[in-house]
């Protein structure tokens, strides 16, 4: 597998990814009724911050963004955010991703990485981003509401450098 910088040509085959996952509802607290415009818009960082693609095999399997956190006094903190395709889950593209943008936080002088709302119920990316040495610094109680569970708790994890 191979992770690269996205380039716009990426975008046809990287929206059905982001599509998919943001419609099934699950993880992001992105609205499922977004376009592809507007999910472009969200999805792909201007530099700073940087957008990546998985691809093995001539397939595209997976994304991620990175940049600051929050700008200002917050600054000196990354951030990232990842989605895999159907057809990469289970193959470590997402722990590709993450250790992918582990490294380029590091490069680039970051303190840390802070995940702002990971879902309590997505439990394969809270074990991925533990084994990876986050630890969850707080809960909001019912701050998703998971489309088969109901409310549930969205985690904030950090993971200093």
């Amino acid at each position: 597998m191979r992770i690269r910088e996205f380039t716009p040509a990426d975008w046809p085959r990287v929206w059905p990814i982001v599509r998919d996952v943001v419609r099934a509802g699950e993880s992001f607290t992105y609205d499922p009724g977004m376009t592809a415009e507007q999910a472009y818009d969200v999805w792909v960082e201007s530099p700073p911050g940087l957008t990546v693609v998985a691809v093995a095999d001539g397939r595209l399997l997976g994304t991620a963004k990175m940049g600051t956190n929050r700008p200002g006094p917050g600054a000196h903190v990354s951030t990232a955010s990842f989605m895999v395709a159907a057809e990469g889950r289970g193959r470590g593209v997402g722990t590709a991703l993450c250790r992918h943008a582990l490294d380029w936080a590091r490069r680039n002088g970051y303190a840390g990485m802070q995940f702002n709302a990971v879902a309590e119920s997505n439990r394969r990316a809270v074990a991925l981003y533990r084994r990876l040495g986050f630890a969850v610094v707080g809960t909001v109680p019912g701050a998703f509401a998971h489309p088969t569970l109901g409310r549930v708790g969205l985690h904030v994890m950090y993971r200093e450098f």
